[in-house]
């Protein structure tokens, strides 16, 4: 197991180099520039800037330049926030959208789960219909849709809920509400499939003829067998929610990378997306390698050798 992680670690160096190489340039391709403003600026001011944001040099000597200081941990700095550089913004916001997305993530497991057993275990009747009907409307709405109702129904009608901005905990509640209904959704439909067919299966099977309490052939063996494919759906899902919905984190005004990286965007703050693109892969790579770890804990037939 060791050296299959090890092996994956160092694919992952080649990985990141194209995910970089693509997001560079394609950024630049884009019109307009980090100094584009609706008044130009003056020729003297805009070829001092490019001078020192190095905008000067071709852009191949741009591109080994980031890779250089990419190798040494700079993000480098923010072209729309002048006083701050990249890191300095992740360092605020990357522990709020981490926040706001393991309690999402922790939510839709817990919940998506035992509904979809649930559903399982009492297939072709109304708690099974309910469930996944539910969960088909959940998995069609959208969060851009889901978030502003929220906002407008506990936060503007009822004013029980901030309907936005960031603080309390109680900023958090909506939030991480829309962020998790999708999930509960997606999980709770994966769950119940993979739970339907390991119930059929030649070892549940056997462990009933045992005579083991239902309560251990579901929870020990046919649960940790449907776990199989929610655990292959939260790799690129923990990804993207602990990095921050950028949806979600616009609508509620939340100081997060997601948030960060919508303005970054706007603005064509080069260095700004490009952090949030390593951070996000990042995040993808090292929740797949979580993934198949995980994979061999659940299924000893899985092996690495």
């Amino acid at each position: 197991m060791l050296t299959y992680v090890l092996r994956r670690l160092l694919g992952a160096v080649p990985t990141m180099f194209v995910i970089v190489t693509i997001a560079f340039f394609m950024i630049r391709l884009a019109p307009g520039g980090p100094f584009d403003l609706e008044r130009p600026l003056d020729p003297l001011i805009m070829q001092n800037l490019e001078r020192a944001y190095n905008f000067d040099k071709p852009l191949w000597q741009q591109y080994f330049i980031y890779l250089g200081n990419l190798a040494q941990g700079d993000l480098g700095p923010s072209f729309t926030r002048r006083d701050f550089s990249v890191v300095d913004l992740f360092r605020v916001g990357l522990p709020v959208s981490i926040q706001i997305g393991s309690l999402s993530m922790l939510i839709a497991l817990v919940f998506g789960t035992l509904l979809g057993a649930l559903a399982a275990l009492r297939q072709n009747s109304w708690v099974d219909y309910m469930v996944v009907g539910t969960a088909t409307f959940g998995i069609t709405i959208p969060t851009f849709v889901i978030a502003p109702l929220l906002s407008l129904l506990f936060g503007v009608l009822m004013g029980w809920l901030p309907a936005g901005g960031w603080g309390t905990w109680k900023h958090m509640i909506l939030p991480v509400v829309t962020l998790s209904l999708p999930q509960i959704a997606v999980v709770a439909r994966l769950t119940r499939g993979a739970t339907i067919e390991a119930l059929r299966s030649n070892h549940v099977r056997t462990a009933r003829a045992y005579g083991l309490p239902t309560r251990i052939v579901v929870g020990v063996h046919a649960l940790r067998a449907a776990m199989l494919p929610v655990v292959s759906y939260l790799g690129p899902a923990a990804a993207s929610l602990l990095t921050g919905s950028v949806v979600v984190e616009t609508i509620f005004g939340i100081p997060g990378i997601g948030r960060y990286f919508v303005q970054g965007a706007l603005g064509r703050d080069y260095t700004l997306v490009m952090g949030t693109v390593v951070v996000i892969a990042l995040f993808v790579i090292v929740f797949n390698l979580i993934v198949d770890i995980l994979y061999a804990w659940l299924d000893p037939r899985v092996r690495y050798d």
